[in-house]
């Protein structure tokens, strides 16, 4: 895996200085600051930030001492995760840790290197159902036995513009209707089912929060899984 990307896996919503604006002034996800004081030596405890758009997890992986990889397919939001890792870290630190790249090749990492896979709004992204697997399967190669997989996907309830999604024709579990472009998305119980094919089971209950737009709502899953 090189600082490339598959051109046709990025749409220009990802590459959009204003995203990426966005994205780097967030907090990081609320539920991975609680995740990371279970794990009581930071140092020796891999994680891999799949999908890290400008790096507000990073950040937070860097300021706990975590041994983390990072990876995205947007080149401007890896440069931003990039810039903001080497203030803290240095410039060869972030160019180690954060690279280019897609979620269904991470063959840059051996089988089970990683003890915890932050991947936050980028299953998603799948161009297809079966893309969808493929990068699901890449993510438990990588993932050590027992690790846990943090997780968060729009479901098919959402109305980011106060109309329902709409089914992308001939092309299982895809939706229309988000700015980012079409979605693979399931309802929880079928994502559960879909992640046991990979050896995944709740780690804790999936659940659902609703979350209000400006014109509508998104209907965000949360899960936590861990790889039997």
């Amino acid at each position: 895996m090189n600082d490339v990307t598959r051109p046709d896996s990025v749409s220009s919503f990802w590459k959009n200085p204003e995203t990426v604006d966005s994205f780097a002034n967030r907090d990081p996800d609320r539920r991975l600051v609680q995740l990371l004081d279970c794990y009581a030596d930071p140092p020796s405890t891999r994680v891999l930030d799949l999908g890290c758009a400008s790096g507000r997890n990073c950040v937070l992986l860097a300021e706990r001492g975590f041994d983390f990889q990072a990876v995205d397919g947007s080149w401007p939001m890896m440069t931003r995760t990039r810039r903001r890792i080497a203030q803290m870290c240095g410039e060869t630190a972030a160019q180690n840790r954060v690279r280019a790249g897609v979620m269904e090749d991470l063959s840059e990492f051996d089988d089970v290197t990683f003890d915890l896979i932050v991947a936050l709004g980028i299953y998603h992204q799948a161009l297809s159902f079966e893309h969808w697997h493929e990068c699901v399967a890449e993510s438990a190669r990588v993932l050590k036995g027992e690790g846990l997989l943090l997780v968060s996907s729009f479901t098919p309830g959402s109305q980011p513009d106060g109309k329902p999604l709409l089914v992308v024709p001939g092309l299982d579990k895809m939706y229309g209707g988000f700015s980012s472009g079409p979605l693979c998305l399931f309802e929880p119980a079928e994502h559960d089912a879909e992640m046991a094919n990979h050896g995944f089971e709740p780690h804790v209950r999936t659940e659902t929060v609703k979350v209000e737009t400006e014109h509508g709502f998104r209907m965000t899953m949360n899960a936590l899984y861990r790889k039997r």
